[in-house]
């Protein structure tokens, strides 16, 4: 048995925050009220001043393995994961070889199992990558592939986009989308706009994604209607058509990964209103930062879809408020020192973010009161689960005993990272709002002791 005591917990599901102390047992939520530590209980945890909430699920990460393992491998990146706060992770399918057959697969759940957190893995939705043949996605889902993305590559085969559409409504598992047209790029990560003019560079203009966000966006209205009409929607979709309904991320089949632009986000807008089962991700550099960053951080500060203006900035939390935008993911992205010191339009586009989400969520959203600690939450640990059909992101008797603990109010400098790589344009910010422990399946994987972390 284990005791959390004297913490304000979170109810995703109600939006609610009230003192109690949180029973684990076996693996499970035992009971959430008010509890005497009578000295019956193995581990007793003191969250006083501090806020206990289901533990974060992040959709889109890349533990760069197997293949690129100097980067990250599945070990760093859970132990970074945890450090931030999250209990279960998503992998990103774009590892080399990438996971198109069920032996890579197996590798990567595995060597997840081998970790203190939940390790999951996304499969490719085309072999190879090449977005010419589905994969075996009946296979691949029956072996353990959670959803499907060629995240990193756009599909530029409508046909392919549909069939895979199909066949995951089918399945009742998401596919996850990188929108962007290489047609209209020509240096990928950097906006086109003011600043990739001052740097003398073309970059990359929103257009690029807006283009296949409203292709899929309309494919995933297409095949929603037509489920409907079948009278198979697939799992806990289903709105009645027409309607004027907002489908749950746990209908979706089709997710809008790290939404950048103003018109991206208004096509999902209008897709949910039609009632197409889709739903959208957004990244905390991409409501946090803009695409002036790229003047002070130079590489640090690329990525694919780039950081674009103030006013696309403001429509994502726009969109995150009104529940257009339902889930906060990462995009943990590890790169080495020495690719990203490169020249800024040879060096590889990404950065990391596991470590550093929550705080960026309190200090970009929360203080400023975009959003309430508890529709954090929902967008960091509820959403996600639901959108990945997991047994995770709640707060409730008989629930996951995955939590995260964390004082919402306490000021840190952002200085070093479990992470293998390094690569974060918010080294050396002052953040709000700190993980004290994080919690898996009853057990403790991380702390942190006044200071001092102590990864377990």
């Amino acid at each position: 048995m284990f005791l959390v005591k004297n913490g304000m917990v979170v109810d995703p599901e109600k939006l609610d925050m009230q003192p109690f102390d949180v029973v684990l047992d076996g693996g499970r939520i035992a009971g959430i009220g008010f509890y005497e530590d009578n000295g019956s209980y193995e581990t007793v945890v003191d969250a006083t001043g501090c806020v206990v909430a289901p533990g974060l699920v992040d959709v889109h990460v890349h533990f760069r393995d197997p293949g690129l393992t100097y980067k990250e491998d599945i070990r760093t990146g859970a132990a970074a994961a945890a450090a931030g706060g999250y209990t279960t992770v998503v992998c990103m399918a774009n590892t080399k070889p990438p996971v198109d057959n069920a032996e890579t697969l197996r590798y990567v759940l595995e060597e997840g199992k081998k970790t203190g957190i939940h390790v999951l893995s996304a499969a490719t939705v085309s072999v190879g990558m090449k977005g010419q043949e589905l994969t075996d996605m009946r296979a691949l889902a029956a072996a353990g592939a959670a959803g499907f993305t060629d995240d990193g590559v756009p599909l530029m085969n409508e046909a392919l986009v549909r069939e895979a559409m199909e066949l995951a409504a089918e399945l009742d598992v998401p596919l996850s989308f990188h929108e962007e047209d290489p047609a209209f790029i020509k240096n990928n990560g950097i906006n086109h706009g003011a600043v990739s003019e001052k740097l003398g560079i073309c970059g990359s203009p929103a257009v690029a994604e807006d283009s296949l966000a409203a292709r899929d966006c309309m494919i995933a209205l297409d095949v929603s209607r037509r489920a409907q009409t079948r009278g198979n929607a697939g799992g806990s979709a289903g709105c009645p058509l027409p309607a004027d309904c907002v489908p749950a991320p746990g209908g979706a089949i089709a997710n809008i990964q790290h939404i950048s632009s103003r018109a991206a986000v208004e096509q999902v807008r209008l897709a949910k209103r039609l009632g197409a089962r889709v739903c959208a991700e957004v990244t905390p550099h991409h409501f946090t930062l803009t695409e002036e960053a790229v003047l002070k951080y130079k590489a640090m500060a690329k990525m694919n879809p780039p950081l674009r203006t103030e006013e696309d900035r403001q429509a994502l939390i726009a969109g995150l408020r009104d529940g257009t935008i339902d889930i906060i993911a990462t995009d943990h992205a590890p790169h080495s020192a020495e690719e990203k010191a490169r020249a800024l339009t040879e060096a590889p586009s990404g950065i990391i973010g596991l470590e550093t989400a929550l705080a960026l969520g309190i200090t970009e959203l929360v203080r400023p009161g975009y959003l309430t600690l508890p529709e954090l939450i929902a967008k960091m640990s509820l959403n996600p689960a639901r959108l990945y059909r997991l047994d995770c992101g709640r707060m409730q008797t008989g629930a996951a005993a995955d939590l995260v603990v964390f004082q919402p109010d306490e000021t840190w400098t952002v200085e070093k990272f479990r992470s293998r790589s390094a690569n974060s344009p918010f080294t050396g910010r002052e953040l709000c709002g700190k993980v004290k422990y994080t919690i898996c399946g009853g057990r403790i994987v991380y702390r942190d002791r006044g200071g001092r972390e102590e990864r377990l």
